[in-house]
C-alpha cells in the first residue's frame, strides 16, 4: 500500500490534490473585482463590447504564451500523442472546440454579463457551472458515479443559486445581458471541463491548456478589434490589474487543468463551489457593494453542497 501511494502523482494525493484545487478556486474568485476594477481603470463602459472583448483575449493570449514558454523550455511534446496520430483533423477539431469553450465563448460571455451584473452576484450565479460539470462527469465516466449524496448536494446548490433572484427589484432581478451570459459562460465552463480528459489523451494538458488559452485569446483579439475595441484609458494600476488576471489564469488553469485529468471529475469541481464565496466577499470589499442577504444564503447553500458532495470521500 506504501508503494502504491508514494507511486501517486502528487495531483492524485488526496491531500495536494485538495489544497491545489482550494487554489485555484480560491484564486478565480478574486477575478470578479479586479475584471470590474479593470474596467474601470481602462474606462471600458458597459456599452463598449469590443473593447470587453480586447480586455479578456489580451488577458488570456498572454497567459497561454506564458503557459507554452514554460512548457518548451522544460521540454515538453507539442505533438499529438502516438494514440491520436491517426486522427490528426478530427483531434485537431476537438482541441478547437475545446478552446472555443474554454476560453472564447466562455469568457466573451462572461466579460459581458459581468458588466452587467454585480460582481458578488455574478460569482454566486457563475457556480452552476460545478453542479452542472458534477451531473455530467456522472453521465460521462465511470469514475463518478451517481449517488444520492451528489444528488442532495446539487439540489441545495442549486436552491442557492436560485436564492439570488429572491427579493425585490432593488436586489436585482434576472437580464438576458447580464445573469443571461454569466450562465452561457457557467455551462462553456463545465462543458469544457468534460472534454479536459479527451485532451490529454491526444496532447500534454499542460500544452493544452497553453493552446486553449493562447488561441483562444487570440480569437477574443480578433473581433475585439474589429468591433472597434480599444483600452480607452491606459494606467500602471490598470496594467496591474491585468497582470493579476493573467497571473489567475495561468495558474489556476494549469492547476484546474490537470487535476482533471488524474482524479474523479466531480471529485475537483466541486471545489469551484468555494468561487462565489470568494467572489462574492472580494467583490464587496474591494467594489464597495452592498452584501445583500440573499449573497450569505446563497454562498452558504453553494458551500454546503461542497460539503454533501465530498462527505465521507477519502
Amino acid at each position: 500500500m506504501e508503494k502504491s501511494i508514494s507511486q501517486q502523482s502528487v495531483f492524485q494525493r488526496p491531500l495536494w490534490a485538495a489544497l491545489m484545487a482550494f487554489t485555484a478556486a480560491f484564486l478565480w474568485g478574486w477575478a470578479y473585482p479586479f475584471i470590474k476594477l479593470g474596467f474601470n481603470e481602462f474606462e471600458i463602459t458597459t456599452d463598449m463590447t469590443g473593447s470587453k472583448m480586447l480586455f479578456a483575449g489580451i488577458r488570456f493570449c498572454i497567459s497561454g504564451i506564458i503557459i507554452l514558454s514554460i512548457a518548451y523550455f522544460t521540454h515538453r511534446s507539442f505533438s499529438f500523442k502516438d494514440e491520436a496520430k491517426a486522427h490528426i483533423v478530427g483531434n485537431s477539431l476537438f482541441l478547437l472546440a475545446f478552446t472555443l469553450l474554454n476560453t472564447t465563448l466562455h469568457y466573451a460571455a462572461f466579460y459581458i454579463g459581468l458588466s452587467h451584473s454585480q460582481g458578488s452576484r455574478a460569482a454566486i450565479l457563475n457556480s452552476l457551472s460545478v453542479f452542472t460539470l458534477v451531473i455530467l462527469a456522472c453521465v460521462f465516466f465511470k469514475s463518478d458515479k451517481l449517488t444520492m449524496r451528489k444528488i442532495i448536494g446539487c439540489t441545495i446548490g442549486f436552491g442557492g443559486i436560485l436564492s439570488l433572484n429572491v427579493g425585490g427589484a432593488e436586489s436585482g432581478s434576472f437580464t438576458i445581458l447580464g445573469d443571461g451570459m454569466i450562465i452561457l459562460n457557467a455551462l462553456c465552463g463545465a462543458f469544457a471541463g468534460l472534454l479536459t480528459r479527451g485532451v490529454n489523451k491526444r496532447v500534454d494538458v499542460f500544452v493544452g491548456t497553453g493552446y486553449s488559452l493562447g488561441v483562444g485569446g487570440a480569437l477574443l483579439i480578433i473581433p475585439g478589434l474589429l468591433l472597434g475595441g480599444t483600452l480607452p484609458h491606459v494606467t500602471l494600476l490598470g496594467l496591474f490589474y491585468l497582470l493579476m488576471l493573467i497571473a489567475i489564469s495561468t495558474i489556476g488553469f494549469t492547476l484546474y487543468n490537470k487535476l482533471l485529468t488524474c482524479n474523479p471529475v466531480g471529485k475537483i469541481a466541486i471545489w469551484n463551489s468555494l468561487i462565489p464565496v470568494v467572489g462574492a466577499v472580494t467583490s464587496c470589499l474591494c467594489l464597495a457593494e452592498e452584501f445583500q442577504w440573499k449573497y450569505a444564503v446563497a454562498a452558504t447553500l453553494t458551500t454546503a453542497g461542497i460539503y454533501i458532495i465530498n462527505k465521507g470521500k477519502r
